[in-house]
């Protein structure tokens, strides 16, 4: 596995080309941002209409209409919502690309699920940051930046993984380190992470937890602070060390009980969920489930939203939440992608 570094990556490529980042949410503020700081030609495109236009503008960027930011650009970067970007792409952006341009994403779906076909004149690339966009803009700040994925599904110019390289050190990764894999790689691991694992697993672990022990008659309190707020202690010792910074920093007891007891939670069975999953991955059934819930208008993620918001832990949760003046503090800053 190669992994780049600041020294291997060089600005030559990309500093005079002209960059249009598309969106400006989480990952497109700190995209536009760090790479107008490091000295590149950047506008953000954007609907009139969009509440960010105003935003963008107040950060000093200069914005244009997403067709018209097309037309302009050299490097266009596509930080919409999966679901929105064939949409975009087929009225917007594929209409304006040029021979020689180079259409950039930080996530494969729409490529790899062939959503999004590019002409074959034009660079594809892909630059990933392995964090959500106001750690990558945080950290920029500081002076660092977060761990990268770099990806080539087209090289028209011959120069498309330089150019790659050139983003991601624009926007601190090469301080941290750049990966290259695949649009395919990425998109099937990310999204068996997320489903299996991150924002699936954890979460119904999390409820599950809840569930049995308020049920058992404790104090929904107590039930929240053990199943969901000290989960970030032990997130953070698995981030800053593995799964063995973790045992050799909680106690004994906690130790012998976790490797004992967490197999008859985390059975074979879920395992070979996990294989299911992966399969429905591998194979297009999510996308094509995910792509068809989009077209009839989100009624399944609807429905499920709003029962995550009347579960027991998430009232409980946001009034001890309401509680913690270090998190009210600290949300504030996030807003601004301080």
């Amino acid at each position: 596995m190669k992994v780049y570094y600041d020294n291997e990556a060089s600005y030559d490529v990309i500093q005079n080309k002209k960059i249009a980042v598309l969106g400006f949410g989480s990952q497109g503020h700190a995209h536009s941002l760090n790479l107008k700081e490091s000295g590149m030609n950047v506008c953000v495109g954007l609907r009139k209409t969009s509440e960010s236009w105003d935003k963008a503008k107040n950060a000093g960027l200069e914005v244009k209409e997403v067709a018209d930011a097309c037309k302009w650009a050299d490097v266009i970067m596509v930080l919409l919502p999966d679901q929105h970007q064939k949409k975009v792409y087929d009225a917007e952006i594929g209409p304006n690309l040029k021979e020689g341009d180079t259409l950039a994403f930080a996530h494969g779906f729409n490529i790899h699920y062939n959503q999004i076909v590019p002409p074959s004149n034009v660079d594809v690339i892909m630059i990933a940051p392995k964090s959500p966009g106001h750690l990558v803009r945080r950290t920029y700040i500081q002076g660092n930046g977060v761990p990268c994925l770099i990806a080539i599904q087209q090289d028209h110019s011959g120069n498309a993984r330089d150019l790659a390289l050139a983003w991601a050190k624009g926007i601190g990764g090469t301080k941290a380190g750049v990966i290259e894999t695949t649009f395919k790689d990425e998109t099937e691991t990310d999204l068996f992470g997320e489903q299996s694992v991150l924002c699936g697993g954890s979460a119904d672990l999390i409820k599950n937890g809840f569930e049995v022990l308020t049920e058992a008659g404790y104090p929904p309190e107590l039930a929240y602070f053990e199943c969901m707020h000290e989960l970030k202690l032990i997130v953070d010792l698995y981030y800053e060390g593995g799964l063995n910074r973790m045992n050799y920093s909680v106690s004994d007891t906690a130790e012998y009980g976790g490797m004992t007891r967490g197999p008859r939670v985390v059975t074979s069975a879920a395992k070979e969920e996990m294989k299911k999953i992966l399969k429905e991955i591998q194979d297009g059934s999510f996308a094509k489930e995910w792509i068809e819930e989009n077209e009839k208008g989100l009624p399944n993620l609807s429905r499920l939203r709003k029962a995550n918001r009347e579960h027991p832990l998430e009232v409980v949760g946001e009034k001890l939440r309401g509680m913690m003046s270090f998190l009210l503090k600290k949300d504030k800053k996030e807003e601004v992608g301080v």
